[in-house]
C-alpha cells in the first residue's frame, strides 16, 4: 500500500467463512474493518471475538456501514457469493471512489439478474455472463481491480495451516498492495497479469470438484477421481480460451493448485455436496442442509447453457449437469466419459 495508506484499516466484505478467514490473515499485518450487513452478528463478533468457529483477532473491528467501509478503506476485500455479488457492489458503488482497489475473493459468476431457476428455458450468452471483477466495474467507478484466487480452503486457513494464493490484476499496485498486507508465514502470495484465467479457473475447478466428489461417494477409487481432475483440467482450459483467456492461469496456483485442493477435500464445499449426491442423498435435501453455498452448482448451470450457446464440446460439464440436475445414473454418465473419443492427451500447449 502507498506510504500514506499503512495507517488505514483493510476492509472485507463479506462475513462467511472465507471472509473470516481472510480478515485473520489480513490481522497478522494490519488493522481491519470487517462487514456483515447484520447488525446483530456485528455485535456479536465485537462483543465476544468469535465467529465461524474462530477466535477473530482484536485488530478485526465488525460494522454493518457500507460508508464507514468505503470512507476508511482505500483496500478493500470482497468476498461474498457469487449470487449476491451484484447486490452487494450495488449497496456500495454510492461510496466507492476511483482511487479504491478492490481484491475480490468470490469464485462464481454474474448473471446480470437473470435468475438461475430461468436459465434453462431463456439460455444464456456470453453478455449475460460477467465475472465478479466485470461487476465491480459495471456498479462502481473503481478501476483497480484484482481477484485473489488459489488452493484457500477456509477451514484449514482458519486452523492456521500454510498454503499459498494468487493476486491476478492488470495493474501492479493492486498486486503490491495485496502482496503487502496478506503476506506471512502462513500465507504465500504470488501475482499474475492473467485476471481473466484466474477467475475462469477459480470458477469452473468447483464444477469438477462436484464430480470428484461424486466419485468418491460412489466407491470409486483414485484412479478413476485422477483421470477426472485431468481431464477436467482440459476442459477449463479450453472454457476459457473461448471466452478469451490464456493458459498460463489454469497451469499454476489459480488452476491446478486450486482444482487440486478443491477436488479431493471434505473440506471443501464442493466436493462434499458432490459425495452425498455420490451417496444417494436428494439434491435438495443437500441444498437445504449446507450452511453455505457450495458455488459450483450454481456454476455447472450458468457454464453448461453457456456452453451449448457458444457451441463448445464439454462432456464433463455435459455429463454432470445430466447427473446433478437431470438425475442420470452416474453410472452411465461414468460409461459415456469412459467411452467418449478422447484421442490426444494434452491438446491446449
Amino acid at each position: 500500500m502507498p506510504e500514506s495508506d499503512k495507517s488505514q484499516p483493510v476492509g472485507v466484505i463479506g462475513a462467511g467463512s472465507f471472509g473470516t478467514a481472510i480478515a485473520n490473515l489480513l490481522a497478522y499485518n494490519t488493522d481491519v474493518l470487517f462487514f456483515s450487513r447484520k447488525a446483530e452478528r456485528v455485535e456479536t463478533i465485537n462483543r465476544d471475538r468469535h465467529h465461524m468457529g474462530v477466535d477473530i483477532s482484536t485488530r478485526i473491528h465488525a460494522t454493518s456501514d457500507p460508508e464507514e467501509i468505503a470512507a476508511r478503506c482505500t483496500l478493500i476485500f470482497p468476498v461474498v457469493p457469487s449470487v449476491s455479488f451484484r447486490r452487494m457492489m450495488r449497496s456500495f458503488g454510492p461510496y466507492l471512489r476511483p482511487d479504491h482497489i478492490l481484491i475480490h475473493g468470490t469464485k462464481g459468476f454474474d448473471t446480470n439478474e437473470i435468475e438461475e431457476e430461468l436459465i434453462p428455458k431463456k439460455g444464456i450468452s456470453r453478455r449475460d455472463v460477467n465475472t465478479m471483477s466485470e461487476v465491480i466495474m459495471q456498479e462502481s467507478s473503481v478501476i483497480r481491480v484484482g481477484c485473489l484466487s488459489g488452493p484457500n480452503l477456509a477451514s484449514e486457513i482458519m486452523e492456521g495451516q500454510p498454503t499459498a494464493t494468487v493476486i491476478a490484476s492488470r495493474f501492479d499496485e493492486v498486486i503490491d498492495a495485496g502482496q503487502a498486507v496478506l503476506s506471512s508465514r502462513y500465507f504465500h502470495v504470488f501475482g499474475t497479469y492473467e485476471i481473466l484465467g484466474a477467475e475462469l479457473a477459480g470458477a469452473l475447478k468447483n464444477v469438477i470438484a462436484l464430480g470428484s466428489g461424486i466419485l468418491k461417494g460412489k466407491g470409486m477409487g483414485k484412479n478413476i477421481q485422477a483421470m477426472l481432475i485431468t481431464r477436467g483440467l482440459t476442459e477449463m482450459v479450453h472454457y476459457g480460451q473461448r471466452l478469451g483467456a490464456g493458459n498460463k492461469a489454469f497451469l499454476g496456483t489459480a488452476g491446478i493448485g486450486d482444482l487440486v485442493a478443491t477436488a479431493t477435500s471434505k473440506n471443501s464445499r464442493n466436493y462434499t455436496f458432490g459425495y452425498r449426491l455420490g451417496q444417494g442423498e436428494k439434491f435438495q435435501d443437500i441444498r437445504d442442509d449446507m450452511p453455505e453455498l457450495a458455488e459450483g452448482v450454481r456454476t455447472l448451470r450458468i457454464v453448461r447453457y453457456l456452453a451449448k450457446n457458444m457451441k463448445l464440446r464439454v462432456p464433463i460439464i455435459e455429463m454432470l449437469y445430466s447427473v446433478v440436475f437431470d438425475d442420470l445414473e452416474i453410472e452411465k454418465a461414468i460409461e459415456f466419459l469412459m467411452t467418449y473419443p478422447y484421442d490426444i492427451d494434452v491438446d491446449f500447449m
